[in-house]
């Protein structure tokens, strides 16, 4: 499922947006990564396209529905998002806080059916953290509680996965890890994955595209900058 962003502008005051004029094409089955310097709008970018904020102009279409449509409920079923962001999950285990991703399928009262439970368990063991289901999450080091939203997501069986960052508390083995998992939920699975990092060396290893934004908007590109902490020569050409 392609995400279409189509001549969007976003921030939090029309009088001076975070950034403007942007256009691009998130295709299915790919890994996409989204660099950027600090304070370009990288963030701002991803909850716009989560519909946690309002664009300012523009639209963004989610495969043929244009995400300003879209119920929240429908949104939850397209995509989910994991952020550094640390939420208020007191006295839940990991396995709590994993089988919320099905809360757009199981109804008001939250009951998980048979599948609900074996779809909670393969996330559990797709991140590698199956061992720590039934830890209180409040003990968790942060690189943990970060696996356990990534399974959260996954549980959430999305054909659309944004992650903000989502290597910041990890070890570089970890990181290596996640990179892999994600590359194979795009090429193998056959979901839109698309996520934010300053792990340039990584996303140059792993990433089947890239996104640039900066001064001069959003725009795909094939080579990381020179002077980057990144090896280009790492980048797959046969994957573009």
């Amino acid at each position: 499922m392609d995400i279409r962003i189509n001549d969007l502008s976003i921030g939090y005051d029309t009088r001076q947006p975070v950034a403007r004029h942007l256009s691009a094409e998130v295709p299915g089955g790919r890994l996409t990564c989204l660099l950027g310097r600090n304070g370009a709008g990288k963030t701002t970018l991803l909850k716009t396209l989560t519909g946690a904020l309002p664009p300012l102009a523009g639209t963004i279409t989610i495969g043929s529905d244009n995400l300003r449509q879209l119920s929240r409920r429908q949104r939850a079923q397209r995509l989910s998002i994991v952020t550094t962001e640390r939420l208020d999950l007191q006295r839940l285990t990991v396995r709590d806080v994993v089988a919320l991703g099905r809360h757009p399928y199981t109804g008001l009262l939250g009951t998980l059916t048979a599948q609900d439970k074996a779809i909670v368990d393969e996330a559990l063991h797709q991140v590698g953290i199956t061992p720590l289901a039934r830890r209180d999450i409040a003990l968790l080091s942060d690189g943990e509680r970060q696996k356990v939203l990534i399974a959260k997501a996954l549980a959430q069986q999305t054909p659309v996965i944004i992650l903000d960052e989502p290597t910041a508390f990890l070890d570089h083995p970890s990181r290596c890890d996640l990179f892999a998992l994600l590359r194979h939920l795009a090429q193998d699975g056959g979901k839109t994955i698309l996520l934010s990092t300053h792990d340039w060396e990584l996303a140059a290893q792993y990433a089947h595209r890239f996104l640039m934004l900066d001064e001069a908007g959003l725009k795909e590109t094939r080579k990381l900058p020179a002077n980057e902490p990144a090896d280009s020569g790492n980048i797959h050409p046969q994957d573009w």
